[in-house]
């Protein structure tokens, strides 16, 4: 049977606090690593793990970390990405909320790993609670001596900074983030260069989500070889599971990687609504490409779902029942898109705009000859044209609902109204 490992503690009385956190074993990592390996060591027990980026892009962490120059001329920083902007994802807001603490040790791990001696923590402000409780735990983690200046007697110098952000979408994108950290308006930068070699102030710089650098300290202390137990060769570990919409149970899980997402839905979340059918299941939040009722036997990790077309993304499991208009989903969705773009390039503030305007007519019942053809090209320029995957992510969506659904939108057009209505 599995045991949760990243949320062992969140239903513990206090556990937010370092001495709930210590009980459990919290910051030997920290110890283990300062007093028996060299950085090299770390990033080579990461690469091993197989831990791959929970952020949503799913790159290898350890691959990631090894890109960043040792003693260069510049200092390195860590950069953690918590705005959490996706619809349908709070699995890191749990993680900063209830277990902090956890977040901090791998932060610490992380910086060691990599040479860095200063971390931010890029946090969306709307997380109040998740903010107080992250300040709590650097806190507490400086006044025992898990933060400061040579840090449990080593030579390890590492401080933690909380960086709140104003609720821009657009700040999940890592070097959009960097410019936000900055001063400057968050939008997306070309690449090359990317952040490994010039990130933060133009210096190396290595960007983790939440859930990733949590997973650390468990890797560090149980090994590589257990984490890669967990789940499928190619994704393993443990992940968590957002699961909202219209079901029965929803909330967070964690669960192996890889568990099929009929298993989660129908039976750790309990299916649908009384009385409803499931009708279609978005894997991971709202830029993740929906999957139909018949597809859902497909495994929850990177690979499985990138061969049917979709992504696991944030893992924000967004379920959707057989009341619900498919049109409706697709307006929303894209509007959400084309309101958060920064704008910086025109096709995806140009062909969103257009989007957005041809879906609101579909929808109202005003629907034309040819709207769906025009759909399908505006997808087609916007899709690999952006500096970013905000574009890429609308364009997927949107596709996905055609293909699955497009009986819907012919009706709209058709019959000149809702047949959900």
């Amino acid at each position: 049977m599995f045991e949760p490992v990243l949320l062992q503690n969140i239903d513990r009385p206090d556990s937010h606090l370092l001495s709930t956190y210590e009980a459990s074993g919290g910051y030997q990592a920290l110890k283990k690593v300062l007093s028996e390996h060299t950085p090299d060591e770390i990033i080579g027990l990461v690469k091993e793990s197989n831990l791959r980026g929970r952020g949503g892009a799913g790159f290898p962490t350890g691959m990631k970390w090894s890109f960043v120059p040792k003693r260069g001329a510049k200092p390195n920083y860590l950069c953690c990405n918590a705005d959490e902007g996706e619809p349908g994802t709070f699995k890191d807001r749990i993680i900063m909320e209830r277990d902090p603490h956890q977040l901090v040790e791998g932060l610490a791990v992380g910086a060691y790993a990599i040479g860095a001696n200063t971390a931010y923590v890029y946090i969306r402000g709307e997380y109040m609670t998740a903010i107080r409780r992250l300040e709590q735990a650097i806190a507490e983690a400086h006044e025992k001596g898990y933060l400061g200046r040579n840090i449990l007697g080593s030579d390890f110098d590492f401080a933690v900074h909380v960086h709140c952000g104003a609720g821009a979408y657009i700040c999940g994108e890592e070097t959009a983030m960097l410019d936000s950290l900055e001063g400057k308006r968050a939008q997306p930068r070309l690449k090359p260069p990317f952040p490994a070699v010039e990130g933060l102030y133009a210096s190396p710089t290595v960007i983790n989500n939440v859930e990733t650098l949590a997973c650390v300290p468990h890797i560090v202390m149980r090994g590589s070889r257990w984490f890669r137990e967990i789940g499928p060769d190619k994704s393993p570990g443990p992940k968590l599971f957002c699961l909202s919409g219209q079901v029965s149970k929803p909330g967070l899980y964690e669960l192996p990687m890889g568990i099929s997402l009929r298993e989660l839905v129908e039976n750790r979340a309990g299916g649908p609504l009384p009385g409803r059918r499931i009708k279609a299941v978005i894997p991971g939040g709202v830029s993740a490409p929906v999957i139909p009722e018949s597809g859902l036997d497909v495994g929850m990790d990177f690979d499985s779902l990138a061969a049917v077309g979709s992504m696991l993304g944030s893992a924000g499991v967004i379920v959707i029942d057989d009341t619900t208009c498919m049109v409706k989903v697709a307006t929303r969705i894209i509007e959400f898109f084309h309101h958060e773009s920064c704008g910086k390039c025109t096709p995806c503030r140009e062909g969103l705009d257009w989007v957005v305007k041809v879906l609101r007519r579909i929808e109202a019942g005003q629907g034309e000859r040819g709207d769906l053809e025009q759909l399908d090209a505006l997808c087609k320029g916007i899709f690999g044209n952006t500096f970013c995957a905000l574009g890429d992510g609308a364009a997927m969506g949107l596709r996905a609902a055609l293909k699955h659904f497009r009986d819907e939108f012919v009706a709209h057009i058709e019959e000149r109204a809702c047949p959900f209505h």
